[in-house]
């Protein structure tokens, strides 16, 4: 007899809506030898080699959709803009503060992930080993690098915020968020070693960016020097950057074996000191001219033909 199939019989539900993989483990060992505690099952897929060879070959073979949705980001910034010119702005503020605190509480797990595997690398085996060395592409860690990349397209919403409520949109938020979503995904089709750096980085500053942002969303007053230390390491980062880069290229020109293309070097090159100019120079654009963002969708079209 057979009986009617029903919704939870659904594989792909079962997959994606399983609560076991909800269950904690105490304690668990990374492959680098760093043991992790309090782990959810779900972050254990990385240690199955296969299936992390397999996000890998979807990566490599598809990375430049990346390029496509930063296009898209950058129009539809245009479009919004130029929409809202004759409206009315809408405040948004309990989703804005649900939106910085899930934002908030997602980089405190990746941090609390990846900057132990940081400090456990950088003691055990030196500065070389944390920029070529790529071991912690399986495991914990390698799972959590995998969910950071692919993170960086839902948090192009962030402009949709600052769009709909009518707010200054600076150069330096909208190119953010398209580059860092391109050179994320362009390292990982390669598996770039020195990408452990950029994504412990990356995570323990959005830990304190969004935690901040949420706090003032809730209108709580939040002392200068909180706002001023938030600066300090978004651009502390692109700093770091720039040293991992030119280590990177020190280690290659000597012979070493390190697990970094010579295009990625001079990209993230490229990325950071266009940041840190805009910076220095104290000209931060404090609306996006239409012609530069034009400009800007343009050379990337180029870049792929």
């Amino acid at each position: 007899m057979s009986s009617t199939p029903t919704l939870f019989d659904n594989q792909f539900l079962q997959e994606y809506f399983n609560l076991s993989h909800l269950r904690v483990i105490p304690w668990i060992r990374d492959p680098n030898g760093l043991h992790h505690p309090f782990v959810f099952e779900f972050e254990l897929k990385f240690f199955d080699r296969t299936y992390a060879h397999n996000i890998y070959a979807w990566m490599n073979q598809w990375w430049w959709l990346s390029i496509v949705y930063s296009i898209i980001y950058v129009i539809l910034i245009y479009y919004g803009r130029s929409l809202m010119e004759s409206r009315e702005r809408f405040q948004l503020r309990l989703p804005l503060i649900l939106w910085n605190l899930g934002l908030a509480i997602f980089s405190i797990f990746g941090m609390a992930r990846c900057l132990p595997e940081m400090v456990y690398s950088l003691s055990r085996e030196g500065l070389q080993y944390t920029i070529c060395d790529r071991s912690n592409i399986y495991g914990i860690t390698g799972y959590w690098i995998t969910i950071f990349c692919i993170s960086k397209v839902p948090e192009l919403i962030d402009t949709l915020f600052i769009v709909l409520r009518k707010q200054k949109l600076i150069f330096l938020h909208w190119f953010h968020h398209a580059t860092v979503l391109v050179y994320a995904w362009y390292s990982y089709h390669d598996w770039t070693a020195s990408g452990r750096w950029f994504v412990f980085m990356n995570y323990t500053v959005h830990a304190m960016m969004y935690s901040y942002y949420a706090a003032r969303a809730m209108q709580y007053r939040i002392p200068k020097w909180v706002q001023i230390t938030v600066t300090i390491f978004q651009l502390s980062q692109m700093v770091v950057g720039c040293f991992v880069n030119y280590k990177a290229y020190i280690y290659k020109e000597a012979g070493a074996t390190c697990k970094v293309a010579y295009s990625n070097i001079f990209w993230s090159f490229v990325i950071n000191q266009t940041v840190l100019k805009q910076v220095h120079r104290k000209r931060t654009i404090k609306v996006i001219d239409d012609q530069f963002l034009f400009l800007f969708v343009f050379l990337i079209i180029l870049s792929l033909i």
